[in-house]
């Protein structure tokens, strides 16, 4: 068959075809150097072949300690397993499940058929009213005086980035507190943001328990002006809380040192079940008259888990301080993100705002917390039951929230999935939402034989 190539044409792809066989040469731009050819049942194939990459040093990162866990558990077939790692609520029938009052705030969204405009930097107005009055109670002075800076933020995780931001900026010499034990992501966030921390002692092995000597010398012990990092309540991973007469030695000790109390606010309402109770240790530090900082989500309590919807506060002395501490968020927040997301904000404000629809959060609220706390007592009396060997296990009572800390070590956390297909973070922490009552003697069993028979 005649070539339909025109000579000058044909030159080219002959000329093409002898740099291919001769070795190629390095372009210089691009990295990469055209050296290769193959014959193939008489055809004649080319490829270029990458030297380097401009990512060469890019290592691979290692995989996320808890995201991890649930893709475990997906490939896992045997059907007695269960997944406890991550923090995210579930039916009796360990299923997802979205709150009816949520819905009933979507389908009210749909009847007025709002707009997808974009919200200002600080978010939505609406929301960030709902946001800090749940918090800090609706009829507090320091809301009515306009001291408080509240912005709409992506969810608990996102608002605290914002104020890690906000502190390397304008607290550079400032170090962070954070407890030992802690949520695995406030590392993360903080070295990221380049901030130094430290660790405060908490958790207490030998009692399973908090250990609140050690947490107040190691805060005594900080810089004078330090930033303390504290769970207002359900402390993950431990769900080990302080009583009310610890939190008042705290405020203490951090009002004598200077310190700033940063408050991670994940679990109001959805620990004990009350809006109210799950404040008290952000509300005791407001009535103090300290300056705060309170990261705020919206995950946990109203499911809204992938809406991605929270706040950042900062409770100031004066109006005009908190007005400056605002416009300086919301200029960290602009090359961030830009602005918010709107729907779930719309769903909190909807539902704060509806005296009805309140009403009725807060009482799913309750059944929510209701759940784990059932299945927290039925798996203290399996455990009691079952254990001869006269351990303790009221721990796991005194515990509250999602989230309970088993005292396992890392091989017996292994001994728990490989020998009874469940899944866990390796620190010995269990997620409560995972489990049903029909579950609790199995979980039982592996936790008394990894317990006893794994060192």
């Amino acid at each position: 068959m005649a070539s339909s190539l025109s000579s000058p044409a044909a030159s080219a792809v002959a000329a093409a075809r002898s740099k291919v066989f001769g070795g190629g040469k390095k372009d210089g731009r691009t990295g990469c150097r055209v050296g290769i050819a193959r014959k193939n049942f008489g055809r004649v194939v080319m490829a270029l072949a990458v030297d380097t990459s401009r990512f060469e040093g890019v290592p691979m990162a290692p995989p996320d300690p808890i995201l991890g866990v649930s893709e475990a558990f997906r490939a896992d077939t045997n059907d007695l397993k269960l997944n406890l790692g991550v923090g995210a609520y579930r039916t009796e029938e360990l299923q997802p499940s979205v709150l009816n009052v949520v819905k009933k705030a979507e389908n009210l969204m749909l009847e007025k058929g709002e707009n997808k405009e974009y919200l200002p930097i600080e978010g939505l107005a609406a929301f960030n009213k709902a946001t800090a009055d749940l918090l800090l109670g609706a009829d507090n002075p320091v809301i009515k005086q306009g001291q408080v800076a509240t912005l709409q933020s992506l969810s608990g995780t996102g608002s605290l980035r914002l104020a890690a931001a906000f502190i390397q900026r304008y607290f550079p010499d400032a170090k962070v507190l954070i407890s030992s034990p802690t949520w695995g992501n406030h590392k993360n966030i903080f070295n990221d943001a380049r901030v130094p921390w430290s660790e405060y002692r908490y958790y207490d092995p030998k009692t399973v328990g908090l250990d609140f000597e050690g947490m107040v010398a190691d805060i005594q012990a900080a810089p004078d002006g330090s930033f303390v990092l504290l769970h207002g309540c359900a402390h993950n991973p431990t769900g080990i809380d302080p009583t009310p007469e610890q939190w008042e030695k705290l405020a203490d000790v951090i009002q004598e040192k200077n310190h700033m109390p940063f408050f991670d606010v994940a679990y109001q309402g959805f620990a004990s079940g009350s809006l109210d109770e799950d404040a008290f240790s952000v509300r005791l530090f407001v009535e103090r008259g300290l300056e705060v900082f309170v990261a705020q989500s919206y995950s946990k309590n109203l499911g809204l888990y992938s809406e991605r919807v929270g706040a950042i506060n900062v409770i100031c002395s004066a109006p005009e301080v908190a007005d400056r501490v605002k416009s300086q968020l919301k200029r960290l927040a602009r090359p961030m993100y830009s602005n918010p997301p709107i729907h779930g904000a719309r769903i909190v404000a909807n539902v704060v705002g509806d005296p009805t629809m309140f009403g009725e959060w807060k009482q799913e609220m309750e059944q929510m917390a209701g759940r784990i706390k059932n299945v927290r007592q039925k798996l203290y009396d399996s455990l009691s039951a079952k254990d001869q060997s006269g351990k303790d296990w009221s721990f796991i009572l005194s515990q509250i929230g999602m989230f309970s800390y088993t005292g396992l070590n890392r091989n017996q956390s292994d001994n728990m999935t490989d020998k009874w297909h469940i899944y866990m973070t390796k620190d010995g922490r269990i997620s409560l939402a995972g489990l049903n009552l029909a579950k609790c003697e199995y979980l039982a069993d592996a936790i008394i034989d990894s317990f006893h028979n794994v060192n």
